[in-house]
């Protein structure tokens, strides 16, 4: 049930965005004006947009309250996180024994006496 709500909330809020964006700017904010010729110039179109705008904020608050009801009477406690398996450790006993290599008896390399960086001339 929530995650159904979730969706529809989700799309709710898409189209709120587009529908604020199609918007006419009439403040002139930034010095970007609507102009005479955009996407829906009549006075008629701005009020479809209006009322569309309302009506999508309304059902996103509706939306937002029905989910966080639903999140506060409790449903499920549990994460996803919490179903995950640990992952079981293996001891000495379980882990194959593997030979030694052939001449593994191999002889350390010498300390050197001075530095290895070459000086310049």
């Amino acid at each position: 049930m929530a995650t159904i709500i979730l969706i529809v909330h989700l799309m709710i809020a898409i189209a709120l965005v587009a529908s604020v964006l199609l918007q006419r700017s009439e403040g002139g904010a930034l010095g970007i004006g609507g102009g005479g010729d955009g996407f829906m110039s009549s006075r008629g179109a701005g009020n479809m947009l209006t009322r569309t705008t309302a009506v999508l904020a309304a059902m996103f608050m509706t939306t937002s309250l029905v989910l966080g009801i639903l999140a506060s009477r409790g449903g499920s406690a549990d994460s996803v996180l919490d179903r995950v398996v640990a992952p079981q450790t293996l001891s000495d006993e379980d882990l194959p024994q593997v030979p030694a290599p052939l001449g593994s008896e191999f002889p350390a390399a010498p300390e050197p006496t001075e530095p290895s960086v070459p000086r310049a001339e």
